[in-house]
């Protein structure tokens, strides 16, 4: 029996282990890096110890340290967690050389599904169907291919190729994710299915020979072969629900395996499906399995590696319909950069459980309000899942809580996430790995473009509202107030694409707002003209306070919400939110940038440098890379012209918005973008 559980781990997984080692009365031990101390997931903890230092190899890599904290705590079992070592079977053995449970498989069962060509062999033998695979790019001849990381998973290390001209450069590229990720370079090549499936099961053993399957998922809409919404059941099409299900037993029973484990697999439109992977931990999307069966993988997690046989004779029944999405710190329109900063407010209306299964709408999060996300981990803040009794409730369920959730501070996904949710082709179950590549239209913000003048407006007149709540004098006049009433306000804001957005407005004596306009964006990132909305829309002021401005729209009210924090304004109505920067009356001159400056928009290491100072560049040609979170990001050059400062050598760390290039734009007297632009590949 486990009484104190070690989690190797950090964010919503320690804390959804957490939640299960209280409900069965075991005390807990959480290990943090620095940057992790003041995180949720350590206060939830009855102890904690630190891990000296910030990056993952200093940290939760660290088995010496992980042992060690374990024995100082009087820990008697360690659980991995995903990520990080849970795949390690160094550290399993590890674990159990001293004298601990370790929560999962068997470090042979890890050792032979760790290295993907040898699990390829492996399973081939069991039965289990596979694709075409090569470990030579040289004798690849049939094209699309996937080129993939040995060692690892997470979409990391995998590079899709369509020609043999791309191969050699794809092959080299993934090898260095790879060898960052996972620690080993080995890439191998097989087989790219088009319009495939990406569909998975659920199995859980014991140490007494049982190996269920269930349940199954479909993990299709992806992003970087990552994924981002998972739901269970899969839509599988007829008769092939139980094949799936004998394949993955299969799998599990050919390596002993023990404990929650997932075997993924690839369904061509044929109905034909091949494996793909075994992760031998428990996943991500767990919870979507949880709601549909009732079961709690934690708790069998725990009790099958207290050797105690599975409670369960057959797999429980289906019942209703689950879909998760992953809420990331990144912004989608700019080719997924990771998005750093303070979380200011993170609150999501509905939630009726967390980290355990519910029945309604479910959150494991890592974060509250006031986690800083910084660089040094994976981008993920939470999962939202959904349960309801059909697909489409539980679909429509979570889109709205998504859409009202209040997510303020650092960009996320959110509104790509609520827009998928939302896709007619989605509800009609059109759904493939190559989803977002045939629906560009998710990529659109929610707020529509000629809302962001009223949002704008909002925001205007909630900051106005606040300074007159903050006036030592005269607190009782009308916000606005003005001795000559026809003398109008300015407010200035920079808008999320980087463009200036002017709100002109008057209120009269009585507070009431008399005549508004707007001035369209201008500046780096304007990539649209903003409708004019004086004369053509009727805008009342109905009240405004420093958090809520309700407006009269053509007779219909709305309410907006604001929330300030410094410049930043977050502002929320019906149809989205936005988040604004006000600008300051008296800009510092000494603070502008000289035109053409390509800035991180986030800390991280400049890998590699591909040009010189005084090379002439054409647009959207590779001026470097910078690595940060774990993953490459490309900067492309704004324009057609010339470098003319390269400030940043490769090995070089930067901070948030240190200048990495300057390109002289040799075309229209326009300023080159402030921000990186992503390979929109």
């Amino acid at each position: 029996m486990i009484t104190r559980l070690l989690v190797a781990n950090r964010g919503e997984i320690a804390r959804r282990v957490f939640a299960t080692c209280r409900a069965l009365g075991v005390e807990t031990v959480a290990v943090h890096s620095d940057a992790d101390a003041d995180a949720p997931f350590v206060a939830e903890a009855d102890r904690a110890v630190r891990l000296p230092g910030n990056t993952p190899a200093e940290t939760y890599l660290r088995i010496d340290l992980l042992l060690d904290a374990a024995g100082r705590t009087g820990a008697d079992a360690v659980h991995p967690g995903y990520g990080f070592l849970a795949e390690n079977a160094d550290f399993a053995a590890a674990v159990v050389d001293a004298g601990l449970t370790w929560v999962g498989p068997p470090a042979g069962a890890i050792a032979a599904m760790g290295d993907k060509l040898a699990a390829k062999r492996l399973l081939a033998g069991a039965g289990v169907p596979m694709l075409p695979t090569w470990t030579d790019p040289a004798q690849v001849t049939d094209f699309p291919v996937l080129v993939k990381a040995s060692a690892g998973g997470g979409g990391r290390g995998m590079r899709i190729v369509r020609d043999a001209a791309g191969l050699a450069d794809a092959v080299a590229s993934a090898g260095r994710e790879a060898a960052g990720a996972f620690g080993d370079g080995t890439v191998f090549v097989e087989r790219y299915v088009e319009h495939g499936r990406h569909v998975e099961v659920q199995i859980i053993g014991d140490r007494h020979g049982t190996v269920l399957a269930l349940g199954d998922r479909d993990c299709s809409v992806q992003r970087r072969h990552q994924k981002i919404v998972e739901e269970a059941p899969a839509l599988l099409p007829d008769g092939v629900r139980d094949r799936l299900h004998a394949a993955a037993v299969a799998a599990g029973r050919a390596v002993d395996y023990v404990g929650a484990g997932t075997v993924e697999f690839l369904l061509a439109p044929t109905g034909e499906f091949f494996f793909l992977e075994m992760n031998t931990r428990l996943q991500v999307e767990h919870p979507v399995t949880e709601a549909v069966t009732g079961l709690d993988l934690v708790r069998l997690q725990l009790l099958v590696a207290g050797g105690e046989p599975l409670p369960l004779a057959a797999a429980p029944p289906v019942t209703g319909h689950a879909v998760e999405v992953r809420l990331c710190a990144e912004d989608p329109a700019r080719g997924w950069r990771p998005a750093t900063g303070v979380l200011h407010r993170f609150a999501v209306p509905g939630v009726t459980g967390e980290f355990t299964p519910t029945a309604g709408l479910r959150l494991d999060s890592g974060v509250v309000d006031g986690s800083p996300v910084g660089v040094h981990y994976d981008s993920m803040l939470a999962k939202l899942v959904a349960w309801a009794p059909t697909r489409a409730e539980a679909t429509r369920r979570l889109a709205t809580a998504l859409a009202r959730a209040e997510l303020h501070g650092v960009t996320t996904n959110r509104d790509l996430l609520v827009r998928v949710l939302r896709s007619p082709a989605f509800a009609a179950e059109q759904v493939d790995t190559g989803f977002l590549d045939r629906h560009p239209e998710v990529f659109a913000p929610l707020l529509p473009a000629d809302e962001l003048p009223v949002a704008a407006l909002a925001a205007a007149l909630a900051s106005a509202a606040a300074r007159r709540a903050a006036a030592p004098m005269l607190g009782s006049l009308p916000s606005g107030w003005r001795n000559v009433p026809a003398f109008p306000q300015f407010t200035r804001f920079t808008d999320p694409d980087g463009g200036e957005l002017t709100v002109r407005y008057r209120l009269d004596r009585t507070g009431a707002l008399a005549e508004w306009t707007t001035v369209p964006p201008s500046g780096p990132g304007t990539s649209r003209a903003l409708p004019e909305p004086a004369g053509g829309r009727s805008v009342v002021l109905v009240d405004a306070t420093p958090d809520r401005v309700l407006l009269d729209i053509d007779g219909v009210r709305r309410a907006w919400r604001v929330h300030r924090v410094g410049p930043a304004v977050f502002v929320a109505g019906p149809d989205g939110a936005t988040a604004l920067t006000e600008s300051p009356r008296f800009p510092d001159p000494e603070r502008a940038l000289a035109a053409g400056s390509l800035v991180a928009p986030l800390p991280g290491t400049v890998t590699r440098v591909h040009v010189a100072v005084g090379q002439r560049v054409d647009a959207g040609e590779l001026l470097l890379t910078l690595e940060a979170m774990k993953l490459e990001h490309p900067v492309l050059a704004p324009a057609t012209g010339v470098v003319t400062a390269l400030p940043v050598p490769a090995g070089g760390q930067v901070d948030t918005g240190a200048v990495l290039a300057v390109v002289a734009d040799s075309g229209a007297d326009r300023p080159a973008s402030p921000h990186p632009q992503e390979d929109p590949r």
